[in-house]
């Protein structure tokens, strides 16, 4: 048993994160104060990423200033209701909001960072480098099939000859000679 887990039972993972972040930061935004919005957002970030299982600390460190963005967003049009000029009023709501906002959107990041740092994040980028490794490696070696990162869909320029003739036949038929003569 893992000294995260004698800690506390609750773990989350990155979505449950995500959304405990974007709720907890959207339901502070009725306040209008600044300062309680981002004190809360902060708290919110703080709380994800001790709740997070370590596995998914990697895709919960990224999603913050988006979550902010994704909040500021929202509130920002619902602020447009009844305003002469809603387009005039989203763009000025959503810059005020988040200019005011830049210090506590970046503690918030810079805190979640932190925390996952100290709670496994360099093991869980060094198992996605190795990942990355190999499916580059069975790229290399000639192994079929799609390789990670690139789509099913065709080859990339340089991997592979630009054309594949279709099957015969596959959109139009082809006649070529004159038709046979029946056998009796």
């Amino acid at each position: 048993m893992t000294q995260d887990r004698a800690r506390s039972g609750v773990r989350l993972t990155a979505r449950g994160a995500v959304a405990l972040i974007f709720a907890i930061t959207l339901a502070s935004r009725p306040t209008g104060s600044m300062m309680i919005i981002g004190l809360v957002f902060c708290a919110a970030c703080l709380a994800a990423v001790l709740l997070v299982q370590p596995r998914d600390l990697l895709s919960l460190v990224v999603t913050p200033p988006l979550i902010f963005f994704v909040a500021s967003l929202i509130s920002a049009v619902f602020g447009t209701f009844g305003a002469p000029s809603v387009v005039q009023a989203l763009g000025l709501g959503l810059f005020t909001g988040l200019s005011a906002a830049a210090p506590w959107l970046f503690g918030g990041s810079a805190l979640v960072l932190a925390v996952a740092w100290f709670r496994g994040l360099p093991a869980g980028v060094s198992e996605l480098r190795a990942e990355l490794r190999a499916g580059r490696a069975l790229a290399n070696a000639g192994v079929p099939g799609p390789r990670p990162g690139r789509s099913a869909a065709g080859p990339r320029s340089g991997d592979e000859p630009a054309f594949a003739p279709e099957p015969e036949g596959y959109f139009e038929p082809r006649v070529y000679g004159s038709p046979r003569e029946p056998k009796d």
